[in-house]
């Protein structure tokens, strides 16, 4: 921090179990990448390279070398595994994951139909080798699953080996736990977290009133997704009260920090 301010929430260090930011590039250019690490690193914990983005990234290793070098790690979207997937190349698939020397992977099935065993067998022999994301709900905004579902499938995930749930969205924040129009689905998220430990789900919320309701509803260390790297320091601010969306959230809470403490 670079000055002392009372009365802040604590958060969780790194490198973090919860509390977590992932980051999605879209295709971000060298110069680009150092400049928001330079000022960022500290908060961010996971990048991921969106969709299939990794496969037409321009020095893909170049790049992923200098999140290594900010000890970040990098994973491939979701899109790239089931794209794998669906041409039948999933040995391909892993072999790409360990030239890269990758330490994390997406497993989805958004675009893709993919029975719920067979998922959970690609999850148990990928957590093997490395951590394990895994994403549950559609892409499709027409296909609405019930509460039930959501926590059938999140269990039965992590218990294949997910470090991991991750809530979908899409980039745009408009699918799977939100409504066409962004606005939270409340209900379903409150029925999965009767069920499914809140540190081990993160949250895909790219929009700032998605962020808020996570930060109102689970406290400062939630974890969420596919923000955008320009909001990085934006949401890192409103998650300890200093933005006007959760100015007053913390003040007069017992969970404080003294002046001097540092929340990184």
């Amino acid at each position: 921090m670079n000055f002392l301010l009372n009365n802040l929430p604590i958060r969780t260090q790194k490198p973090r179990a919860h509390g977590l930011t992932m980051v999605m590039d879209k295709g971000m250019g060298h110069d680009e990448v150092r400049n928001f690490l330079s000022v960022a690193a500290p908060y961010v914990d996971i990048v991921k390279l969106g969709f299939g983005t990794a496969f037409v990234t321009n020095n893909l290793r170049e790049k992923i070398d200098i999140y290594r070098s900010y000890d970040i790690p990098v994973y491939f979207g979701g899109t790239l595994f089931e794209a794998f997937l669906v041409r039948n190349q999933f040995d391909d698939y892993v072999d790409v994951i360990r030239e890269y020397g990758l330490d994390y992977v997406e497993v989805s099935d958004g675009s893709i139909d993919i029975p719920h065993i067979e998922k959970c067998g690609y999850i148990e022999k990928l957590a093997k080798e490395v951590t394990v994301l895994s994403e549950v709900g559609s892409k499709d905004a027409t296909h609405i699953m019930p509460p039930y579902k959501w926590i059938e499938l999140m269990r039965a995930e992590l218990e294949a080996g997910s470090t991991y749930v991750i809530a979908e969205a899409r980039e745009a924040g408009n699918v799977g736990i939100y409504r066409g129009t962004g606005e939270v689905r409340e209900g379903l998220v409150q029925e999965i977290l009767t069920q499914i430990p809140a540190e081990k789900i993160i949250w895909e919320a790219p929009q700032k009133a998605q962020q808020v309701y996570f930060l109102e509803l689970l406290g400062a260390n939630v974890n969420l997704g596919n923000l955008a790297p320009n909001e990085m320091l934006p949401l890192e601010a409103m998650r300890i009260g200093l933005r006007g969306d959760t100015f007053f959230l913390y003040l007069n809470k017992e969970n404080k920090t003294p002046a001097s403490t540092n929340l990184i």
